[in-house]
């Protein structure tokens, strides 16, 4: 496995917020997901996980918030194990937030009450304080006069874009993103990116699983590729996209780019 942590980075980044030592995943059939994978990222970080379908790439981002046990090895996130502990694993998912290629909005419920559930739920906020919260996240998505609407109104970019303002609510130190435009149409892309875009630069750590290069260009500070549970090669999204150094990183880029 090759130092997933090399590469300079151009933005002052924090301390290591999230460790993964020698986890394994295997599931039914013998499938290893994830092979020894070990990775290190900081605060303020975004890493951008590519490689082939299969790579173990969903897995990796499902085992982090606790969607699937790990079978070895370990997690710590913000210092909190990821262990048996109940405790940890809802203090886990309380601070790291993750969207995925589906919207997963209650089609029953609008906008605005989608995103203040878990608010109410979880974090205890009286009604006005979540509304609050609602209405400043859908100003930071673009989409303030729809809180009102129902999902089915909505079109695939501005779900996704209620999916994401629904995870900020939480206040996540992490935001995980699996593929959240593979599901979009090609003109709608660009406004959910514009949106990741922006938490980027405003500090938030990313783990971002996504085909779209030119996002990982622009805004990774550190893109890794997987295969068959592991990283192959890691480094500077400079760094990567016009040097890498293996034939298999090297045959994987010309099919995409």
């Amino acid at each position: 496995m090759i130092d997933s942590d090399i590469g300079e980075q151009e933005k002052s980044l924090g301390d290591c917020i999230i460790r993964i030592s020698e986890v394994n995943k295997t599931f039914p059939g013998g499938i290893r997901a994830l092979d020894n994978f070990s990775c290190k990222v900081k605060e303020r970080e975004v890493v951008v996980v590519i490689g082939p379908s299969g790579s173990g790439k969903s897995t990796l981002l499902r085992c982090l918030n606790g969607l699937e046990k790990i079978d070895s090895g370990s997690v710590v996130i913000d210092n909190i194990p990821l262990d048996l502990n109940p405790n940890h694993r809802l203090k886990i998912r309380q601070e790291v937030g993750m969207v995925f290629q589906s919207f997963n909005l209650f089609p029953h419920m609008t906008v605005s009450e989608n995103i203040n559930l878990a608010q109410r739920l979880v974090r205890k906020k009286t009604k006005k304080e979540a509304m609050q919260t609602t209405m400043s996240l859908l100003e930071k998505v673009g989409m303030p006069e729809k809180a009102a609407s129902y999902p089915s109104h909505l079109s695939g970019g501005q779900q996704q874009r209620v999916a994401i303002a629904r995870a900020l609510a939480m206040m996540p130190k992490v935001m995980l993103f699996d593929e959240a435009t593979s599901a979009l149409d090609p003109e709608m892309i660009g406004e959910v990116l514009g949106v990741m875009k922006n938490l980027a630069r405003e500090g938030m750590t990313m783990i971002v699983v996504t085909h779209e290069m030119g996002f990982a260009r622009e805004v990774g500070d550190r893109v890794i590729f997987m295969e068959e549970g592991k990283i192959i090669e890691g480094g500077s999204a400079e760094h990567f996209f016009t040097n890498p150094r293996f034939d298999r990183t090297k045959s994987f880029l010309s099919k995409i780019l």
